[in-house]
C-alpha cells in the first residue's frame, strides 16, 4: 500500500470513530435491527483499526519508504502471523465440531419391540454379562454384518467382551 492509500484508511478510520462513537450516545440505537452488529463493539473495532492504520503510519515515516511492505514491519507481520494462527485455530475447531456433528446425525436412536421370549433372552444375557438389555442390544448391533447378497449376519461374541481390548 502506499503512503496515500494509508492515510486514506486512516482518515476514514478516523470519521468511522466518531461516527460509532456518536451512535453510542444516540437514544435511536436502542432500537437496533436484530442482526445489526453490537455498537459497542463497532466502535471499539473502528478504535482498533485507526491505531493499526496510525501505526503503520508511523511505520513509514520512521522509515522513510513510500509503500508499506508487511516483510519489513516485525509488528505487522507478527501480528499477521498471530491473526492466521488464530484463524487456522477457529477453523480447525470449526471443522472438528462439523465432524462431531455428521457423527451426530449418522447415529440411529431406535425404540425395539421384542417378543416376550426374545426379551427374556436378551435380559438374561445382560444379566450374565452385568449389562443392561440396552448394551447387550448396542453391542449386538455393532457387530452386524451385510454380505453381499444382502444377508445380514452376527458372528459370535460375548456381549461386554472387547476384542483386542484387555
Amino acid at each position: 500500500m502506499t503512503t496515500q492509500q494509508i492515510a486514506q484508511n486512516v482518515d476514514e478510520a478516523v470519521v468511522r470513530v466518531r461516527e460509532t462513537q456518536e451512535a453510542l450516545r444516540s437514544p435511536s440505537q436502542v432500537h437496533r435491527a436484530e442482526f445489526a452488529p453490537d455498537p459497542q463493539e463497532l466502535a471499539e473495532q473502528w478504535v482498533a483499526k485507526l491505531a493499526e492504520w496510525q501505526r503503520v503510519a508511523a511505520h513509514l515515516t520512521a522509515t522513510g519508504t513510500d509503500t508499506y511492505d508487511t516483510d519489513h514491519d516485525g509488528e505487522g507481520s507478527t501480528w499477521a502471523r498471530e491473526r492466521d494462527d488464530r484463524r487456522a485455530q477457529a477453523l480447525g475447531a470449526h471443522a472438528a465440531y462439523a465432524e462431531r456433528r455428521q457423527e451426530e446425525q449418522d447415529e440411529l436412536h431406535s425404540e425395539v419391540w421384542l417378543s416376550a421370549a426374545a426379551g427374556r433372552r436378551i435380559r438374561a444375557v445382560a444379566e450374565r454379562a452385568g449389562l443392561t438389555p440396552h448394551e447387550v442390544l448396542t453391542q449386538l448391533t455393532e457387530q452386524v454384518s451385510l454380505d453381499e447378497d444382502g444377508t445380514l449376519s452376527v458372528a459370535p461374541f460375548v456381549p461386554g467382551h472387547v476384542p483386542g481390548g484387555e
